[in-house]
């Protein structure tokens, strides 16, 4: 059996009680869980089932969440994937983002969102009039977090990649909901990933509180009166988790713990610090149920929302290039509910109420619709993501089962009948069934492929 850290044995006594560590101790014996959720704003969960012939089983406390068994399939691999209808994410760790409340025309952060699990989950829920700012802090990080948000086809999106106090001085004030998923000492993660014990004996609760503190503070710092904060963490460690929600409060009155709901039996409510009863806070133990480990905690602040903007927004385009123009005259979308920014060579399409502020390093502003090049228009992977099947004047649908799908998204280039293409030229949407992969150009029943080459299949 796997060696724990004694200190983070004790503590785990201490909170569970010698019975129940037992009970814990003995999940290290059980197999890791392994997760699958559905990506709804593309589409619902029932509509997925019947498409898919992935095994999958529920995930009791989240509405779009199933099992699958790694030894049986392998869904990164399968055609869904690409087309974003799902993404892969440990059970428990689904949910903070599913527990956030976000109501249409919400202006949501997730302030340390790579590499997107929750981010993407927010995204799909954020309606026509919302926006998500995704931030993290690593550059690198943040990359990773943006193919996810895009592979997903969320749109209505800021990517950053800043230190959070920078943020506040930007949108003081500013954000109806926020998730904190803050960085901790991962003891949630010792049954998953053996090498969170090595890190842990190097960095340990002492380490994460001080950052911890800080960040909920800017968290605070960024809500709007009446809005709502999710705290969440990976540890089940006291000191990183209710001993911080305790500390916020006691420095700001105006924060309330709400309750979590809906309500799960296998979750477990927070211990009391100091005499304040923090028992609407949730534990998820692996002993109770099947997940590794997470702590959330959802706050509200008083007073009433009002719509605030930040004090300098991004510059944005009024004259488009001619390339684009034309491009674009084929994409059903209603433009003039936006505004568009081109970068350099980049053009981008912020839809109205995405609140762009100038100053902040960015990995994307709004929507990537493509690349402005001499005599032509290269429309982007996003874009395509993006868009539903109907959006596009000009597509090329490939039955899923098709060898043709696989042979896409490894970048080939593929022949199609006179039947399927039905006399189209030049630019299409390529589709699996109903929901689009990416781009190409057709010609003769030859397709030139436009598959992006940093999300192509190996």
């Amino acid at each position: 059996m796997i060696t724990l850290p004694e200190a983070f044995e004790q503590e785990m006594k201490q909170l569970l009680g010698e019975e129940e560590y037992e009970a814990y101790r003995k999940t290290f014996d059980e197999a890791v869980h392994r997760g699958l959720r559905v990506n709804n704003g593309k589409i619902s969960t029932e509509e997925f089932l019947r498409r898919t012939d992935i095994p999958l089983k529920k995930v009791q406390w989240i509405p779009n969440g199933f099992y699958y068994d790694e030894e049986s399939c392998n869904p990164a691999k399968d055609a869904d994937y690409y087309a974003g209808l799902y993404y892969l994410q440990e059970p428990s760790a689904m949910t903070p983002a599913s527990r956030l409340p976000i109501e249409p025309d919400d202006r949501v952060l997730d302030l340390c969102a790579a590499p997107g699990g929750k981010a993407t989950e927010l995204g799909s829920r954020i309606g026509e009039g919302g926006m998500l700012l995704a931030n993290d802090i690593s550059n690198s990080r943040a990359k990773a977090l943006l193919r996810n948000l895009e592979i997903q086809g969320v749109g209505r999106l800021l990517v950053t990649s800043e230190d959070p106090e920078k943020l506040v001085t930007l949108y003081p004030a500013f954000f109806d909901k926020i998730l904190l998923d803050a960085p901790c000492s991962g003891e949630g993660m010792f049954r998953k990933e053996s090498s969170m014990l090595r890190y842990y004996s190097e960095n340990g609760p002492e380490h994460y509180v001080p950052i911890q503190k800080k960040l909920i503070e800017q968290a605070y710092q960024m809500l709007a009166e009446g809005g709502e904060l999710l705290y969440s963490t990976c540890t089940f460690s006291v000191k990183e988790n209710e001993e911080v929600i305790a500390g916020l409060l006691d420095a700001h009155p105006d924060m309330e713990v709400q309750e979590i709901t809906p309500g799960y039996e296998g979750f477990a409510p927070g211990v009391s610090v100091n005499g304040r009863d923090l028992s609407r806070c949730v534990h998820i133990f692996p002993q109770r149920m099947e997940g590794e480990g997470h702590f959330v905690a959802l706050l509200k602040k008083q007073g009433e929302s009002r719509k605030r903007q930040p004090s300098r927004l991004l510059e944005t385009t009024k004259k488009l290039p001619k390339e684009a123009e034309e491009f674009l005259a084929g994409v059903r979308m209603d433009w003039k509910n936006g505004s568009f920014a081109l970068v350099k060579d980049q053009l981008y399409f912020l839809p109205e109420g995405v609140c762009a502020a100038k100053g902040l390093r960015y990995l994307r502003t709004g929507l990537s619709l493509g690349t402005v090049k001499k005599n032509r228009f290269e429309p982007s992977q996003a874009l395509a993501a993006y868009l539903k099947k109907e959006e596009y004047v000009s597509c090329l649908t490939i039955p899923k089962g098709d060898d043709r799908v696989m042979r896409y998204l490894k970048g080939e280039t593929l022949s199609f009948s006179e039947e399927e293409c039905q006399g189209k030229k030049g630019w299409v949407l390529v589709c699996l069934d109903d929901f689009p992969l990416g781009w190409g150009k057709i010609n003769n029943g030859t397709l030139k492929n436009k598959y992006y080459a940093g999300w192509r299949m190996v």
